[in-house]
């Protein structure tokens, strides 16, 4: 059985990773912006990539412990995303709630609809389309 790794020291194998202690505040942002997005338990376990259900109240009690690199992963797209949407519209309630307003670019569904189809490609396919409207890094 692999060893966990510090909370202070990223996985040695991967340049410019994510500490535990780094994924357990990003964590507990994305909570926050699932309730600020008025996402339910149910989404947020989509969009969490399915934890069990003792798993994810776990997390949403604060009682993190050590997280996956795939959640790793998805919660870089959240944060993405966020920021994404807080640099395209200066009112934080348009930001909010543009996640759940129908989008052209999404075939008439929403962000969170496409998001919610669960792959980590769908939070990514997100992340980048947002990227490109504010044109980048």
């Amino acid at each position: 059985m692999a060893q966990a790794l510090p909370a202070s020291t990223p996985d040695a194998a991967v340049p410019g990773a994510v500490t535990q202690a780094e994924g357990a505040a990003m964590l507990r942002a994305v909570f926050n912006l699932f309730r600020l997005w008025g996402v339910d338990d149910g989404q947020a376990r989509v969009l969490l990539g399915q934890p069990s259900p003792s798993t994810f109240y776990r997390w949403k009690r604060g009682d993190i412990g050590s997280l996956p690199s795939d959640l790793l992963w998805r919660l870089g797209d959240l944060m993405g995303i966020h920021k994404a949407l807080r640099y395209l519209f200066m009112e934080p309630e348009r930001a909010y709630a543009w996640v759940a307003k129908p989008n052209a670019a999404f075939h008439g569904k929403s962000a969170l609809q496409r998001m919610l189809a669960g792959a980590p490609s769908d939070l990514t396919a997100v992340r980048n389309y947002l990227d490109a409207e504010r044109g980048g890094w």
